[in-house]
């Protein structure tokens, strides 16, 4: 076991800090070799396959709605029903699951919006989809995002059902009134796959629907080239790329992550491009869509830590081509993958990189940037969407951390604030014993918590690879000799107010 442990964290070592270039592989040399001689089996293998079928809500065909395999996507009758041109190699066919329906489900607590494609010899073959009418409207609802549960092993299984379950339970009791999905938001597993059912024991006992995204370490390792490395997570959990709607708002799940055999890069196929943009026609321009991904379309991570361009592993290749065909529409992108919390803005689309549920790999409470270990949480209002970040095992109100002065030894006179959830639209200020101060800067640097728990060779001790991260989301202040209580007032851009007091020992 220590030794698969060990193989397990230098894979995850060499993937994490590595990327593409580090091996060497240009990237039109990798795209250049995703496998024509595959593509050129799979023409040989394939076969015409027809589906027929119907969507019904409360036993009534319903119009206008969304099916798919994956490649084609049609739009039922109103009487429901469909013809779908798909082929043999597609493994399902699924449905862009309406508003206003109650999310169908597996036994094990996961959406459950597709059906297997299963045709007969004669290329024929046949979908029904049952659905259900909402008692509860959905143009307000909310939903749970879980970045990077990451589980290694049974130990970290434990933590997830024992502090995060709960801590989501909790949460989705306080929100009476409005229905709540889940999002596990990739990165499930930490490579070990066998564990995919206890993840989903963890879903089914959060008492809401789940959805899932294909993460970077929920692929099969030993698969060869991309078109076979989700295989595990397609019997589990159905298909990597599909749609739904909550409300007024569009949802979208795509899997960005192109395993090339011996690492990855962040990639949308033209199949999957070409899939969105038919799924996109409909829905009217103008309608906001939310797009999960596992690995973020962008980061700027290394601008932060001095690189010039980011790591292939780290970011979508081809991000552009996603913009363009989301620029019709109100667009939001959330992400996982980095175990930090960061709202970047590129191509005039904000990607949300939410914090893991497993911060540094389950190693301690927090991420590598000083944000606790938890989760996000989205409330939609017919088409605007607000959100604030969850630590696990906090309140709500937690939304930041303070250091008395002292705490970096290179600004010895300086209050830090790590307000992990800010954007550039937060107003940060200050107060001494009371009375307003001034604006904090807001500076680049690594989180004093984080720098105890994780800096150098040994530490922590359960991964000792983990190391701080460089963070944009620290403020700081020069506090007057003689001051006994500092405060810090961090307003968010929906003009939430969240105060934290820290009482200073030599005041």
């Amino acid at each position: 076991m220590r030794d698969e442990t060990r193989r397990l964290l230098d894979r995850r070592s060499f993937l994490q800090t590595a990327g593409l270039a580090a091996v060497g592989i240009p990237l039109a040399h990798a795209l250049g070799a995703a496998s024509p001689l595959t593509s050129l089996a799979e023409r040989l293998r394939r076969s015409p396959v027809r589906v027929r079928g119907i969507v019904r809500a409360d036993g009534k065909g319903l119009g206008r709605v969304a099916v798919s395999d994956g490649r084609n996507v049609v739009a039922t009758g109103t009487d429901g029903t469909f013809e779908l041109p798909s082929d043999s190699l597609r493994p399902f066919v699924f449905i862009s699951l309406p508003a206003g329906m109650e999310i169908p489900l597996s036994p094990r607590g996961s959406a459950n919006h597709f059906l297997p494609l299963t045709p007969n010899s004669s290329g024929e073959a046949t979908a029904e989809f049952n659905l259900k009418r909402s008692a509860v409207s959905d143009d307000r609802h909310a939903f749970m995002l879980l970045a990077d549960p990451q589980t290694l092993d049974m130990d970290d299984m434990k933590l997830f059902h024992e502090t995060t379950i709960p801590d989501i339970r909790n949460t989705v009791a306080g929100m009476t009134g409005i229905p709540v999905f889940g999002v596990g938001c990739g990165d499930l597993m930490f490579d070990r796959l066998a564990l995919f059912p206890e993840y989903e024991r963890g879903v089914h006992m959060s008492g809401i629907p789940f959805f899932q995204v294909l993460g970077n370490h929920d692929v099969d390792a030993i698969a060869k080239s991309d078109e076979h490395s989700a295989a595990t997570f397609l019997k589990t959990f159905g298909p990597t790329n599909y749609s739904f709607n909550r409300g007024s708002i569009h949802y979208v799940v795509l899997d960005d992550v192109m395993w090339l055999g011996d690492g990855y890069i962040g990639y949308l196929h033209q199949e999957q491009l070409d899939w969105l943009e038919d799924d996109l026609s409909f829905i009217e321009k103008g309608q906001t869509v939310v797009v999960f991904v596992h690995i973020p379309v962008y980061s700027t991570q290394h601008a932060r830590i001095g690189q010039k361009r980011p790591e292939r592993g780290l970011v979508v290749a081809n991000r552009a081509a996603l913009y363009e065909i989301l620029a019709p529409f109100k667009s939001q992108i959330i992400a996982g993958h980095m175990h930090e919390i960061e709202h970047a803005m590129d191509g005039g689309i904000e990607t949300h990189v939410v914090g893991a549920v497993c911060g540094a790999w389950w190693s301690g409470p927090i991420c590598g940037d000083g944000t606790p270990s938890g989760y996000g949480i989205f409330e939609a209002n017919g088409g605007s969407l607000q959100w604030r970040y969850k630590g696990t095992g906090l309140p709500l109100s937690t939304q930041m951390r303070l250091y008395a002065p002292g705490s970096d030894p290179a600004a010895p006179s300086e209050l830090i604030a790590n307000v992990w959830d800010w954007d550039k639209s937060w107003g940060i200020v200050w107060f001494e014993d009371g009375i307003r101060t001034g604006a904090m800067k807001q500076t680049r640097g690594t989180d004093p918590l984080s720098v105890e728990l994780h800096s150098g060779p040994q530490l922590p001790k359960k991964h000792s690879w983990v190391e701080p991260y460089v963070t944009d989301h620290l403020f700081r202040a020069a506090i007057s000799p003689g001051t006994k209580e500092v405060a810090v007032e961090a307003t968010d851009r929906f003009g939430r107010v969240h105060v934290d007091r820290l009482t200073l020992r030599n005041g």
